[in-house]
């Protein structure tokens, strides 16, 4: 008799994976949820001021800045699974008060501020254990595939995200459609909690050392490594790009272009639809490329691929086109990012991937704020057309740089 073959192979078979994707599949459209539900809510139900939602976002900032470094610490101090679920059901439970509020009429712009900053606090402790678990949960050279299923749903839940929250806003009120991403958490710290390997023991207490100082390995590992340096730094430039282009595009299609916010709207579901395909290609790129031709070509397309923006000009449908075109960028960002993220949990040491992980957030994050002030300035100075041309040529000079260093010729995520 023949043995028949299991159809599904690879990280499909892995049931605590399949538990920790299932989980962050519902909580990664709870979340997108809450990103636009939240503004909406100080808009329409407590008719902010621009002026309050300026300050909104600097609050929704500030936790990667404040506690980026410390939470890589304590990740790498604890048991990653644990701080996982207690950040889910705070999130939850802090979530929560913003319906009971509003339906109790007593929701307050002061009651916002203070929620994001917390959950925000929270969000930077699960990100870090997080992407700090994933190694511990599958092989190294699963990881690839991993982050790639996980990519799929950030990218799906991208796509669908806003059209949703949107009728969700329309039938139920926006701080009532906060109520669901308040659920979502709920049901992946269950999924989480659901997770049965072990994990590997945190460093002994007699092995740390001041929260600075240890931080300060974490800064150490990625100036030292001849890998880690180049893709940190390449991410960094990338959210410096980011930062100088985010502030001005709306600015830019909708005055400059005349395009209307719905075609803009349409834009944008086009790069969230590329996104997906970024993530579905991921896989194939590294075995046909290796991660590390993968990262600087994927890299320079994006740069070059948002260079069409500032190209864009004429009669609305040929505008169009050409934003169109550009969201090509939006998959080979994808695949950066999955292959910049693989790679660089496969060489950093188990003990060190929350303070290395924690060290790139708090680095994006702070460049990224940077970038918003140089964006604003340009825009002011230059146009708003030659704000984006220059944040796409650091994207470019960033996929550059790449090539004269050992990423270059990485043709594995392991090699011995």
């Amino acid at each position: 008799m023949h043995r028949i073959q299991p159809r599904l192979t690879g990280l499909w078979q892995h049931r605590d994976f399949m538990r920790l994707w299932a989980g962050q599949t519902i909580s990664a459209f709870g979340s997108l949820v809450t990103r636009d539900a939240l503004p909406l809510t100080a808009i329409v139900v407590l008719d902010a001021t621009p002026a309050q939602m300026g300050l909104f976002v600097a609050v929704a900032t500030l936790p990667v800045l404040l506690f980026g470094l410390p939470a890589g610490v304590w990740v790498d101090r604890l048991r990653r699974k644990p701080i996982m679920i207690a950040t889910d059901l705070l999130r939850a439970f802090l979530l929560v008060s913003i319906p009971g509020a509003a339906l109790l009429g007593r929701l307050t712009i002061e009651q916002l501020y203070l929620i994001v900053f917390l959950t925000g606090i929270l969000s930077v402790f699960f990100d870090v254990a997080y992407q700090s678990y994933l190694p511990t949960l599958v092989r190294r050279e699963e990881l690839m595939e991993g982050n790639s299923k996980l990519g799929t749903t950030s990218s799906m839940a991208e796509v669908a995200g806003p059209a949703i929250v949107g009728s969700l806003v329309q039938i139920i009120s926006a701080p009532l459609t906060i109520l669901i991403d308040a659920i979502s958490f709920v049901f992946s710290a269950i999924f989480v909690g659901s997770i049965r390997t072990p994990e590997r023991p945190p460093a002994p207490a007699e092995q740390r050392h001041h929260i600075w100082k240890d931080a300060a390995e974490g800064f150490r590992t990625i100036w030292h490594d001849p890998l880690l340096r180049p893709l940190v730094r390449s991410a960094v430039l990338l959210n410096l790009a980011f930062g100088i282009i985010g502030p001005v595009i709306g600015l830019f299609v909708l005055n400059e272009l005349g395009l209307s916010p719905a075609l803009w709207g349409i834009v944008i579901s086009m790069g969230g639809a590329s996104s997906v395909l970024g993530a579905l290609l991921a896989r194939a790129a590294s075995r046909r490329f290796g991660p590390g031709p993968s990262i600087i070509a994927s890299l320079a397309l994006a740069g070059t691929s948002t260079l069409l923006i500032p190209l864009a000009g004429g009669p609305a449908a040929l505008a169009f086109l050409f934003l169109a075109a550009a969201q090509v960028g939006d998959a080979a960002l994808t695949i950066y990012s999955i292959h910049g993220r693989s790679l660089r949990q496969t060489v950093t040491p188990d003990h060190l991937l929350g303070r290395a992980g924690a060290t790139l957030h708090f680095l994006s994050a702070g460049v990224a704020l940077l970038g918003a002030l140089i964006g604003g300035l340009l825009g002011e100075l230059l146009g708003l057309r030659a704000t984006i041309a220059i944040g796409a040529g650091i994207t470019i000079v960033g996929a550059l740089w790449m090539i004269f260093t050992p990423v270059r010729s990485r043709r594995a995520m392991s090699e011995m």
